[in-house]
């Protein structure tokens, strides 16, 4: 996986970044947790600079060639992906029902 992350090191030079392995933790726990950016716990260092590299990588597409690498390789299978939609609501007014029309049931009842 070393090989598919960006390289940690600028070729202009400057101050070194945090490596790509304690920025992967942090996104990792990002993910499991279900946190806000900005309760990142401090040994990340600033949720800022994870965030930024987060999107950085994801402009990149370098979650998906992680992903489509996993899966040639058969670490992952990807008929077993889902998402997990105990945590998508929808608002009560947005059922798709409008005010007085009928449903499926009050016809086949026969009511009007």
């Amino acid at each position: 996986m070393k090989d598919l992350l960006p390289p940690e090191r600028k070729p202009q030079g400057g101050r070194p970044a945090k490596s790509n392995r304690e920025m992967l933790n942090a996104m990792v726990y990002w993910l499991n947790t279900g946190i806000p950016w900005r309760d990142l716990p401090e040994r990340f260092g600033p949720w800022q600079s994870v965030y930024s590299r987060f999107r950085a990588w994801t402009k990149a597409g370098v979650w998906e060639n992680i992903l489509v690498n996993m899966i040639q390789q058969d670490i992952i299978d990807e008929t077993t992906l889902m998402l997990d939609s105990t945590s998508i609501k929808v608002h009560q007014h947005a059922n798709g029902v409008k005010k007085g029309a009928k449903t499926s049931q009050q016809d086949a009842a026969g009511e009007d």
